[in-house]
């Protein structure tokens, strides 16, 4: 075995194998070690690299006590039709975990549908951690729209676009935006929009059957201004205006409503699909995005969420 492990490639394979009958089939390591004729400690070794190297993805699938006290206080208190709680880690300073996988589990079920849907998918570090953990699928009877640009100011490919990552998972019609997220002026974003194969992306994103969108914050950690689609002058503006976040680009202030002008008025991002035909689910945690968060659940520009307790708690406060 110390042979065969010695190359990276069949020690994930190894770990995979590993993994599987630990994560899958049920085997204790004991088990493990003995059915691949290693040690034990080899064994706990390689389920533990299986995960670490994202060869295995863990979920809870049990609904915990307080997150579902929480998730229906939240549904009764913002009139949701969806909300997920996850359990928080205190230690914990990222705003993707548990979250990418809760967000995951969702889009999953709504990929199994057997009927055709259409899926709108914003952009962002939550979002494109949540394709991540995607299980590879064969779905080429739905459509999945973006509705933000996928050029950053460089003319590269926007990093946190994740449209090209879930039509490669899932196999399904993908609609991008080739669009910058941000235009240079009013006038060019219509001129964009005025393009035919533009306005088809935008009529189909506004038919949307359900919308992930993440929700970013308008601080000096803003991923508008650290990914370089708005100047430190331009964030300035939009905190002096009384923004508190974004979503897809679009900057509102504490009570939901959009910022008039400034760089609103340049974004290329399709609108939020309506809330009133469609499920629209923010996925976003963290203190930093709370006034963001409680905005978007009191206007109503979504009406489903995927967050974590302190999240919720913080919005129940």
């Amino acid at each position: 075995m110390a042979n065969k492990t010695d190359s990276p490639s069949t020690r994930l394979d190894d770990a995979a194998r590993a993994g599987w009958l630990y994560y899958v089939a049920g085997n204790t390591q004991e088990e493990i070690a003995a059915k691949l004729g290693i040690s034990r400690q080899s064994a706990q070794r390689l389920v533990s690299l299986s995960v670490s190297e994202g060869l295995i993805k863990v979920r809870l699938d049990h609904p915990i006590g307080r997150c579902m006290d929480l998730a229906a206080r939240l549904k009764s208190r913002f009139a949701l039709d969806l909300v997920e709680i996850v359990p928080s880690d205190p230690a914990s300073t990222s705003t993707t975990i548990g979250l990418a996988e809760a967000a995951a589990a969702e889009i999953e079920r709504w990929l199994k549908r057997a009927d055709p849907i259409i899926m709108a998918i914003g952009t962002g570090r939550t979002l494109k951690a949540a394709i991540e953990q995607l299980m590879p699928m064969e779905c080429p009877h739905h459509k999945v729209v973006a509705l933000t640009g996928s050029i950053a100011p460089d003319g590269s490919a926007a990093f946190y676009n994740v449209i090209f990552n879930v039509a490669d998972t899932v196999k399904a019609r993908s609609f991008p935006m080739p669009l910058p997220v941000i235009a240079s002026s009013a006038r060019e974003r219509e001129m964009l929009h005025s393009q035919p194969m533009i306005r088809e992306t935008l009529a189909l994103a506004a038919q949307a059957d359900v919308t992930f969108v993440g929700v970013g914050e308008i601080g000096p950690d803003a991923p508008l201004y650290l990914d370089g689609f708005i100047s430190d002058d331009e964030l300035k503006a939009l905190q002096k205006a009384g923004a508190v976040g974004e979503i897809c680009g679009w900057s509102f202030d504490a009570e939901g409503k959009l910022i008039e002008g400034l760089t609103n008025e340049r974004v290329a991002s399709a609108s939020i699909p309506s809330r009133e035909n469609s499920l629209v689910i923010a996925i976003a945690m963290g203190r930093k995005k709370l006034p963001g968060i409680r905005a978007t659940l009191n206007r109503r520009l979504v009406n489903g969420i995927i967050t974590d307790e302190a999240t919720a708690e913080g919005l129940l406060a």
